[in-house]
């Protein structure tokens, strides 16, 4: 096991955030947590750094899981895979193309870990596709009395502790459920009038396996829609599609930037793992340098909240790098931001400039106050803690399952106390 003292820490992935904690470690078994766990008055498990939100942060130990990235078992009868909780994405979607198997959804980002996406609620596209955690069918955690415990679907409070924002303990194994193998071609269209957008919204998030809508608010249209096809299912009309006209050439979502690091397009054709995401193992996503937010909002209000934010639209342009609009369906997580409901989720990829961000989320989350929104855990926001109660139907017996489950506070830390206590 490896142990770093504090000021070997690093910043999230943005360096927007410097995590506060005493000090790192990484371990490579069970046991090793285990014995962390025990001897740490307050920790926290650290995946990949993709958190914009300071949800991964503590002031006592750190755990990296950089070191637990084995698959454990591919049950091709029971269709199934479980991995140790650093299993990235992109290495799972290849191990479960040897067994031809697949994840129904995919990150757009293959590079963070199953268990810190699942943990935060992330989602891809589609739908009829629900976020990543609604995969996972069990998990192991080592709790606050440094005992690793197993849950699955049986126990009365697993949809409780999926997405748990780490305030429940530390995720050591995640057992998902896996698709037989498909491929996915993906085609973009450029230049979608915003009036359209607005008109056949459900007919064009409908119109592929997995739509993304990219946009800058500015004017009157969209600048691209990015549409992953699965190979074999009913392909959407070909240019012009609903009057924007498919991209000759690959395209990256933020229009300047290079597409070297995103995954193919023109239909090609390839396996889900690799077609799904928006961008290709081991490159850099998006710009790089960046800061988040996202909202979800009913889908039955989405045509309002597109409006809304469109309004708003000319306040944006000095900061906003690009903005993706995404459908997912309902789960039953209780802290999914689609819990119990279809769910249209509008990102946000800001310039790093913190207090003009900071300006342009209050400003959005008071258009979309009308429509419930959801904070994405894991990126920036602003909503309270009265909002989020408000927001989240179960999230009074999100807390209470937290003090059963750590009732000495030790993965308690600010993001936790400010939201679950």
């Amino acid at each position: 096991m490896n142990a770093d003292p504090a000021n070997a820490l690093l910043a999230n992935w943005a360096g927007n955030l410097r995590y506060t904690a005493a000090a790192i470690v990484r371990p490579s078994s069970i046991d090793e947590v285990i014995e962390i766990v025990a001897r740490s008055p307050r920790c926290r498990a650290l995946g990949t750094r993709h958190s914009f939100s300071d949800v991964a942060d503590t002031t006592g130990t750190m755990i990296c899981l950089e070191n637990m990235r084995r698959i454990l078992n591919v049950d091709r009868d029971a269709m199934t895979v479980t991995i140790e909780a650093g299993v990235q994405y992109g290495a799972l979607g290849e191990a479960l193309e040897k067994h031809d198997l697949a994840l129904a959804n995919m990150a757009s980002l293959p590079d963070i870990t199953v268990a810190g996406a699942c943990a935060t609620g992330t989602h891809g596209s589609g739908v009829c596709n629900t976020t990543l955690s609604a995969a996972v069918v069990a998990l192991q955690m080592v709790c606050g009395d440094g005992v690793v415990r197993r849950f699955g679907k049986a126990d009365p409070d697993f949809a409780g502790m999926v997405v748990s924002l780490g305030a429940l303990g530390v995720v050591v194994e995640l057992t998902l459920s896996a698709v037989p193998a498909f491929k996915v071609g993906q085609r973009i269209h450029e230049r979608l009038a915003f009036a359209t957008l607005i008109e056949n919204l459900d007919e064009i998030m409908s119109s592929a396996y997995s739509v993304s809508v990219f946009t800058d608010w500015q004017g009157d249209r969209a600048d691209q829609v990015w549409l992953k096809q699965r190979v074999g299912d009913p392909s959407p009309a070909e240019s012009p599609f609903f009057g924007a006209k498919a991209a000759t050439l690959q395209r990256h979502p933020i229009a300047k930037m290079s597409a070297e690091n995103c995954t193919p397009q023109l239909g090609i054709a390839g396996p889900a793992h690799e077609h799904l995401p928006h961008f290709r193992t081991g490159r850099t996503p998006s710009s790089g340098a960046e800061l988040q937010a996202e909202y979800f909002i009913p889908r039955d209000c989405a045509r309002q909240a597109l409006q809304a934010i469109h309004r708003i639209g000319p306040s944006l342009r000095d900061v906003l790098l690009i903005s993706e609009i995404r459908t997912i369906a309902a789960d039953t997580l209780w802290l999914s931001p689609c819990f119990e409901r279809d769910s249209l989720a509008i990102h946000f990829t800001w310039r790093p400039d913190r207090p003009s961000v900071d300006q342009c989320l209050h400003e959005i989350e008071a258009a979309l106050k009308p429509f419930a929104p959801r904070p994405h855990w894991a990126k920036l926001f602003y909503m309270s803690r009265e909002q989020l109660t408000n927001a989240y139907p179960k999230i009074g017996d999100f807390r209470s399952l937290r003090t059963v489950m750590d009732p000495s506070g030790r993965f308690q830390n600010r993001f936790v106390e400010a939201i679950l206590t």
